[in-house]
């Protein structure tokens, strides 16, 4: 398996859906790396040479990725509950945080439903 920005990457699958193994890169990112580098992103991993990996994870290097990206999403959740906003007040009670209905949805977020008391 190649290692880009710290994880193994399947060489199997193509080169598009390889990178989205990698935290913060999705399908159009990844066409944009190949297309950026000109390389054709139907070809698999384990078809390319070891200097087009090389350059691939040069390119990868420039994106906010896998701990740092992570990194910087805690720190923005942690920031608006320190705030007190209204995102934050809603992460805090593990509540849905973009104005979604809670009276009958949102069960993944809100847990099983508490037993009747009556």
């Amino acid at each position: 398996m190649a290692r880009i920005a710290g994880v193994n990457v399947p060489e199997n699958k193509h080169i598009e859906i390889s990178l989205t193994h990698i935290y913060g890169i999705g399908r159009k990112t990844a066409q944009n790396i190949c297309t950026d580098l000109k390389i054709d992103y139907t070809k698999k991993i384990s078809d390319l040479s070891e200097d087009e990996i090389e350059s691939i994870r040069t390119s990868v290097a420039s994106y906010v990725v896998e701990g740092d990206l992570r990194r910087n999403i805690s720190t923005n959740i942690k920031r608006l509950m320190d705030l007190a906003s209204y995102r934050g007040i809603r992460h805090r009670r593990k509540l849905p945080t973009r104005g979604q209905n809670t009276k009958n949805n949102a069960r993944t977020r809100k847990g099983p439903k508490k037993p009747m008391r009556g």
